[in-house]
């Protein structure tokens, strides 16, 4: 039984996701991130970045627990333990890869930054706000060039790398972005959105997740108590 310390963001879906597509067994752990759970000693001895998710596997790859945090690296374990969504050919392995760092190096954080500026910042900063949101759209078309090329984002087949993206993109109006602009990225979605093991990863730990309204919850998660050392 694998346990996952996650929360209901796009990052914690992912690999929500991932272990639901698997059908590996696995127990949810809520760490509520506008409470500070992140914060906690027993926490940071599985994820020192303080970021969820993570994950214990006390069937390690030696037969030995171990511990990961990093969504992406989290979901390549879990893709190499199953030999699923990784390809089948090392040519494939690593069209798949280059995708998933697409969306680790840049699509997460590029569109983290733009719900944080339009949605999150204690104030309206009208440059911050067109350079993410502009930095979304970008991405948006890269992933709509690349699905019209392809079924999916790293060739004909579903694989982390659809896996990885897709949860940031459920909040696409939240970015600025309208899918009826993007056409392939659209129905890339919704068949990506209309798989079960999908439907049923994106409920993990929702009912526990509130809208972030109080002030104590933004500062844990932008304010100073991320800065300090721990």
């Amino acid at each position: 039984m694998i346990d996952v310390y996650s929360w209901a963001t796009p990052n914690g879906h992912k690999v929500h996701i991932m272990l639901e597509e698997c059908g590996l067994p696995y127990t949810a752990h809520a760490i509520d991130i506008g409470a500070g759970d992140q914060f906690t000693p027993e926490f940071l001895k599985i994820s020192p970045n303080n970021k969820i998710p993570a994950i214990v596997d006390p069937d390690g790859p030696d037969g030995e627990p171990i511990s990961l945090f990093e969504s992406g690296a989290i979901l390549i374990y879990l893709a190499g333990k199953t030999g699923r969504f990784l390809g089948e050919t090392t040519r494939e392995k690593y069209e798949v890869l280059q995708w998933v760092m697409f969306q680790m190096g840049g699509l997460g954080p590029m569109l983290g930054q733009a719900h944080h500026f339009r949605l999150y910042a204690p104030e309206q900063i009208e440059y911050a706000v067109n350079r993410y949101t502009n930095e979304a759209r970008r991405l948006y078309q890269v992933m709509d060039k690349q699905l019209g090329q392809h079924a999916y984002l790293a060739g004909e087949h579903y694989t982390i790398a659809d896996i990885a993206c897709f949860p940031w993109t459920r909040s696409h109006k939240n970015q600025g972005i309208d899918l009826d602009d993007f056409p392939n990225v659209k129905r890339w979605y919704d068949a990506i959105s209309a798989r079960p093991a999908v439907q049923r990863g994106v409920t993990v730990l929702a009912d526990k997740r509130k809208p972030l309204h109080d002030d104590k919850a933004k500062e844990l998660l932008f304010g100073k108590s991320q800065y300090q050392k721990r």
